[in-house]
């Protein structure tokens, strides 16, 4: 797999799973699927341990849990976590991809492919 976790996606993952208590051996479950404004939309779970069919990268000890579907789409991308005023969340993006425009909004270079993730979407297990 060719994918790259920057430090901020890392820590922001760290985050998610240290408060999602899953347990000790909790990963990251990141799904991506082609839709959504900017090409791909997202949803990210913390869970206790893979799927069948998830693939388990290694982030410095973060488990990195990616169904196949979100491999293919993930290879060759960075992985990245911004936050706004207004809005916070992971992007993807694509060194590969050709300058263009998502959602009406130009863009002079490669756009990175924001993914929001609302605070209240983030449920705590008891």
């Amino acid at each position: 797999m060719n994918i790259t976790i920057t430090p901020a996606a890392e820590r922001f993952m760290r985050r998610m799973v240290r408060f999602g208590g899953a347990g000790p051996s909790a990963g990251f479950r990141l799904t991506v699927s082609p839709g959504g404004c900017s090409g791909y939309s997202s949803e990210f779970n913390v869970e206790s341990e893979p799927r069948p069919g998830d693939a388990t990268l290694d982030v410095n000890g973060l488990k990195l849990f990616l169904p196949a579907q979100s491999r293919l789409l993930l290879e060759g991308h960075t992985v990245d976590f911004a936050e706004t005023a207004v809005s916070a969340g992971l992007t993807f993006f694509d060194p590969k991809a050709a300058p263009g425009s998502a959602c009406g909004t130009s863009h002079s270079a490669n756009p990175a492919v924001v993914a929001t993730v609302s605070v209240s979407s983030i449920g705590r297990r008891s």
